[in-house]
């Protein structure tokens, strides 16, 4: 396939492995998607698209041919998966733990500068704390990370393929559709300017502040509630943090809240306390547990 004239600027921006590499790519058929798979291609990477239905909206398996048909034209591999998510609450959680239970590990994934500034707008407003601020992380995962959805928008309509448009991407009920739609747009009205790049590189920064803290609290045991203890609270919140994420059933890091409530037990004024999913942390004989629902 002849791609399209702006497809060396955009790979100049993008991170994807060395050329020759396999690339595995979650794609759904909207425009970031269809961009990641065939700028991939395009860098020469041997690419395999990964198109997952839920199941959940009515005409999902035109939808996985759409993505099957572009797949086919720009030389990418393409593998259908089907997973069974049934209406309920916290559809968006479950559909996405769903998602990347049965996508191969690693999996790369069509997220934009746009995508970045709403999540670190999301984690705000959940007090995750310097590591949700972060955002995601550059890199082979997140490969076109530095585009605008403006940007994959204009090169997916220039490949000529069909582009999926999810109607329940503009659905209220879900938080980041208005952040989307509603905060940064007043937020953008009320500074004068595009926000999104200043969010971005207020995320970039404090994530180079992140891998400090990392590495400062790298060799605690958050396990053990006497070396918590004799390090400073920044240090004994983070090593806390990474290890309740490594643990947890989401993904997510943990909200200030919960941070909050886990000291209160390394400081032994309860013996546990509830995390997020139903989980619980446990104190005994100096030790810190995490415990599963039953």
């Amino acid at each position: 396939m002849l791609f399209p004239e702006q497809t060396t600027e955009l790979l100049a921006r993008c991170e994807f492995p060395p050329s020759g590499s396999p690339l595995d790519c979650a794609v759904s058929g909207g425009a970031d998607s269809l961009s990641l798979m065939a700028l991939g291609v395009a860098h020469g990477c041997l690419v395999t698209a990964y198109h997952v239905d839920h199941g959940i909206r009515p005409g999902s398996s035109d939808e996985r041919a759409m993505v099957e048909h572009a797949a086919n034209r720009v030389g990418a591999a393409f593998v259908a998966l089907e997973v069974s998510c049934p209406p309920g609450p916290n559809l968006e959680a479950r559909a996405r733990r769903l998602r990347y239970s049965v996508l191969p590990e690693g999996v790369a994934t069509g997220h934009t500068a746009d995508d970045q500034a709403e999540t670190v707008l999301l984690n705000l407003l959940r007090g995750s704390g310097r590591d949700g601020l972060s955002g995601m992380r550059r890199g082979t995962r997140h490969p076109i990370l530095s585009l605008r959805r403006s940007e994959t928008a204009a090169f997916a309509d220039s490949l000529g393929v069909e582009v999926v448009r999810d109607a329940s991407n503009e659905d209220p009920r879900f938080r980041r559709n208005r952040v989307r739609g509603e905060l940064l747009p007043l937020l953008d009205d009320i500074a004068g300017r595009d926000l999104v790049p200043v969010i971005v590189r207020q995320a970039d920064l404090l994530r180079d502040e992140s891998a400090l803290l990392d590495e400062l609290a790298a060799h605690i045991d958050p396990t053990d509630v006497h070396a918590l203890r004799a390090v400073p609270l920044a240090l004994r919140r983070r090593a806390l943090r990474r290890w309740i994420r490594e643990h947890s059933r989401d993904g997510y890091f943990p909200d200030s809240s919960v941070i909050e409530r886990v000291l209160r037990v390394v400081d032994g004024e309860v013996i546990a306390c509830e995390i997020a999913g139903g989980q619980r942390i446990r104190r005994s004989t100096g030790r810190l547990s995490i415990e599963d629902p039953t």
